[in-house]
């Protein structure tokens, strides 16, 4: 696991490539970080970085942590695949894939079936350090482990809101975005830090990569417990059906629906958060700058996915953000019939227990309006259309 605490970033992001390379191949050990296809994207996003954001210092040193965690995790991963060369052997069944607009209940509903022992996941700690997953009983003693842990609770330390709009934990499984932006194509960048300049460029390329990726990854990762079958979540999916499909064939998405009006600006909220600590003024401005691209890029993502749905209309079951909240059990039951995979006693226990404890809700609430993105409801409905009429709730 990379030691991020003594990197320090470059006097400019500007021509910072050799450098990053140089910093992560000396923890490495190692110079190979796989097909040569990740750098233009993370030439773009380095001078985007120069042009786009007034970091502060500490937005800086962050910006650079995170670009070398990320590229280390790209060299770990091919590290391991020298060692472990059988396993891009290894079959993806029909994995089963949670997406839909963020925000639409993905995590609550991800994490509540990760309790089901039969499936696999991609937890958090594994993300950034690629293997063959070893049993939970020693994950304690991985330095990688404690690394994440020690991480994230920073993370949280340093913006606390960032507990009530989204949790992340060592041991639990999370989205495969973060595996998939190692690389860099991916929208997870123009996330954390104002990236226009990037955002652009990614709008022009396809993300078929990313998914080949990410297969890539889950055969090394899940080789150890190849009889699973993998549970995905990533909201990021819905933008890229027929990537996803392209490469898993066989997949079963679960598609969550929730109404745009509430979903949108939430997900704006939840990007704002860091802001004043990531960056210097302009909040406001960059607030509304994200609303205005948040609903152009869902709204698009949404009408595109409907097309691809149409194509496949056996591999896509749709699920109501409202009615998981009022029967969780009952449209777990649903979503079992749909993958043709029987629900365990003992799983089916522990979901119940998950729904009666209420984690998520435990984290406090997140706040927001419309508003403090420069949208109103008309705006949404005009762009979200008949998806609105399709899914009220």
């Amino acid at each position: 696991m990379i030691n991020t605490s003594s990197l320090k970033s470059p006097t400019t992001f500007a021509n910072s490539a050799g450098q990053l390379h140089n910093t992560v191949s000396g923890i490495l050990g190692s110079d190979n970080f796989g097909p040569d296809d990740y750098q233009a994207g993370l030439a773009v996003l380095l001078l985007s970085l120069v042009y786009d954001p007034r970091l502060s210092e500490f937005g800086r040193q962050m910006a650079w942590r995170e670009l070398c965690k990320t590229l280390y995790a790209r060299g770990y991963l091919y590290q391991q695949l020298a060692a472990h060369p059988d396993t891009q052997n290894m079959p993806i069944h029909s994995p089963v894939v949670i997406t839909g607009i963020p925000r639409t209940g993905t995590t609550a509903l991800h994490k509540l079936m990760a309790l089901d022992e039969n499936f696999q996941g991609l937890q958090t700690w594994l993300i950034g350090n690629p293997m063959p997953r070893p049993p939970q009983s020693t994950w304690q003693q991985y330095q990688s482990f404690q690394a994440t842990l020690k991480q994230l609770q920073e993370r949280y330390q340093h913006a606390p809101d960032r507990l009530a709009a989204h949790k992340m934990a060592a041991d639990e499984v999370d989205e495969c975005c973060l595996i998939m932006r190692q690389t860099f194509t991916s929208n997870i960048w123009s996330c954390i830090w104002s990236a226009a300049s990037y955002d652009l460029w990614l709008q022009t390329q396809s993300e078929l990569n990313s998914y080949r990726y990410l297969k890539t990854a889950l055969q090394l990762i899940g080789s150890n417990d190849s009889s699973k079958r993998w549970l995905l979540k990533n909201p990021g999916h819905i933008a890229h059906l027929d990537s996803l499909f392209a490469v898993f064939p066989d997949a079963k998405v679960i598609h969550t629906h929730r109404d745009p009006v509430k979903a949108i600006p939430s997900l704006c909220s939840m990007f704002i958060k860091s802001h004043d600590l990531v960056e210097q003024g302009r909040r406001n401005l960059r607030a509304k700058l994200i609303g205005i691209r948040e609903l152009e890029k869902w709204s698009a993502a949404i009408h595109h996915a409907e097309t691809v749905k149409a194509q496949k209309p056996e591999h896509v079951l749709d699920v109501s953000h409202q009615s998981f909240v009022e029967d969780p059990l009952g449209e777990i039951e649903r979503i079992y019939q749909f993958i043709d995979q029987e629900l365990s006693p003992t799983a089916k226990a522990e979901m119940l227990q998950r729904i009666q404890d209420d984690p998520e809700r435990q984290h406090g609430k997140h706040h927001y309006q419309l508003s403090d993105f420069g949208l109103t409801q008309a705006m949404i409905k005009q762009r979200f259309g008949q998806y609105m009429m399709q899914f009220k709730k």
